[in-house]
């Protein structure tokens, strides 16, 4: 097992990864709770909901593991829920069958372009400073998602954002894991983010924040209301505002797996001549787990920049999403125990794993106009738009303007020339 997962090669062990595998999966756990209660606004069987999530995390997190040898942990992307259920279900008007196999089909085209490698060549070809701007700016988009989770930040009418209150307990509670949190890191205690989110969790139940849970093991729900639903709507598929859907969930998808992978191979230290290692095997594990994910009855999955969190703690190989795939199916029988798990008691762990990841600017080139402006952009608009793939979306759009501007126009890949005009034509139409 150590030589399949190559632990001397990336100076890892056992220890490292499991606990690393347990850190993601508290992280992303929360995904367990909160799909099924966006999805279910769309008419979805909330119990169904819950079992088709967690064996899509199961089947993706083990696939990538065991094929790419990758620490991520795949899981629905919440973007994506939030999408189905609001945009396509409720505003556009379309049924969930139909909307469901939109997500299908997106899948099917995915598993497609990374059998022929046409996602790992488009990775490849982001210049190395944009990629270090991806994974910078993911770790902003973290920390903000913490902040926010914690209450520390909270929306304003006049100032769009503004500081929460803090007399508030349950942001006192997170206030006191990041403090935690933070001393144990200094302290070089290893694995101080897993043990900060247990200790957080244990003082929340103490003083009642936390719920503490008034079961062990529950029963896992049928998945019969959503199961295998997506092949009685393939006819439905070429409806126009079908096809706009579906070439939706392939546009965000691609780059919130893109950004997710590009950060954490940024942050273990496993970027090679600016490639990604096993990049072709992480993407095919990658969109076979949203095929997958469909078939269960859930909304594309993604790979979760949550992973990070584990890879602070020392994962580096597969091994870790190994753990998280069995993290993900002992949930299925402890479900009573995900309560514990609430956004305040991760939110200090995402807030310094997006300290952590924001190292990565430092190595962008800020000397260069053509390479600051659109790292720049790409950095600050994931958290301003709550969203990965529009900061990456953005900066695509702005880099080859600003390398023509510099008469260094050859330089730049075709492939950027052309994801640009798409992201444009894409802000324009879609």
């Amino acid at each position: 097992m150590k030589n399949f997962f190559q632990f001397e090669e990336r100076g890892t062990t056992i220890k490292k990864e499991t606990m690393a595998g347990v850190t993601t999966f508290l992280s992303m756990a929360y995904i367990l709770v909160v799909n099924p209660i966006i999805l279910s606004q769309a008419g979805m069987d909330q119990g169904a909901l819950f079992t088709a999530t967690a064996l899509s995390a199961i089947f993706g997190s083990l696939l990538i593991g065991l094929m790419a040898n990758f620490p991520v942990g795949i899981a629905p992307s919440m973007g994506l829920n939030s999408f189905f259920t609001f945009s396509v279900v409720i505003g556009m008007g379309i049924e969930w069958q139909v909307a469901l196999t939109g997500v299908f089909i997106a899948g099917i085209i995915f598993m497609i372009l990374s059998l022929f490698k046409i996602r790992e060549k488009i990775i490849n070809v982001i210049p190395k400073d944009l990629k270090h701007a991806i994974a910078g700016g993911i770790g902003f988009f973290i920390a903000f998602v913490g902040l926010k989770n914690a209450g520390l930040v909270v929306s304003n009418e006049e100032t769009f954002v503004t500081i929460g209150n803090l007399t508030s307990p349950t942001t006192a509670l997170a206030g006191f894991g990041f403090i935690i949190t933070l001393m144990m890191l200094v302290r070089g205690i290893r694995g101080g983010i897993f043990y900060g989110i247990v200790v957080t969790s244990i003082i929340g139940m103490v003083f009642g924040l936390v719920d503490v849970p008034g079961a062990i093991v529950g029963e896992v729900p049928s998945m019969a209301p959503t199961f295998g639903v997506v092949f009685q709507h393939l006819g439905d598929i070429f409806q126009p505002e079908v096809i706009a859907v579906i070439f939706t969930f392939l546009f965000v998808a691609f780059f919130d797996t893109a950004g997710a992978l590009i950060a954490v191979a940024s942050q273990a230290g496993m970027m090679k001549d600016n490639k990604i290692p096993n990049a072709g095997r992480a993407l095919l594990a990658d969109s076979s787990s949203g095929v997958l994910g469909a078939i269960f009855g859930t909304s594309t999955t993604a790979s979760f920049v949550e992973s990070s969190a584990g890879v602070a703690v020392g994962g580096r190989t597969g091994f870790t999403s190994v753990i998280i795939s069995a993290c993900f199916f002992i949930a299925l029988f402890f479900s009573p125990l995900l309560g514990v798990v609430t956004p305040e008691v991760t939110a200090p762990a995402l807030i310094i794993v997006g300290a952590l990841m924001a190292v990565e600017v430092k190595e962008i080139d800020w000397s260069r106009l053509e390479v600051t402006i659109p790292a720049f952009v790409t950095i600050i608009m994931m958290p301003l738009t709550y969203s990965v793939a529009t900061g990456i979306a953005l900066g695509f759009i702005l880099y080859p303007f600003a390398m023509i501007a510099r008469r260094e126009w050859k330089q730049v890949h075709p492939i950027m020339y052309t994801l640009g005009g798409l992201f444009i034509m894409y802000f324009v139409f879609l």
